[in-house]
């Protein structure tokens, strides 16, 4: 059943998407951002917990928990540290993924002739 749960959300979030792309004429980097932000209002309203206890990966994967990750880190190290917690917390949370987004970028350059 978890894997069902995680494929549905996930397959939501893909819908959602995509309604944006056909419909409103968005582009990929507006779906992008509207997902990154969504996915922080839905944590800075205690939402997107909920959602990642129901779907597991299924709203772990998608943009849109970076998002998550950024308030979700920020709150936390805000109340214990004050007003200097939210950058601490921002980094500690999502510096592994953004480091790792840049070594693979840069490896994936060195292997493959980039366009443009």
């Amino acid at each position: 059943m978890e894997y069902l749960q995680a494929f549905v959300v996930g397959g939501l979030f893909c819908l959602i998407g995509q309604l944006f792309m056909d419909f409103g004429k968005w582009s990929p980097a507006h779906i992008m951002g509207g997902f990154v932000v969504a996915g922080a209002l839905l944590d800075g309203f205690h939402l997107y917990d909920r959602l990642i206890d129901f779907a597991g990966m299924g709203a772990l994967i998608p943009i849109s928990s970076f998002g998550h990750f950024l308030v979700h880190g920020a709150m936390t190290e805000a109340h214990r540290y004050g007003f200097l917690g939210i950058g601490m917390g921002i980094f500690e949370v999502t510096s592994a993924g953004v480091s790792t987004a840049i070594l693979f970028g840069f490896l994936f350059a060195l292997i493959f002739k980039p366009k443009g």
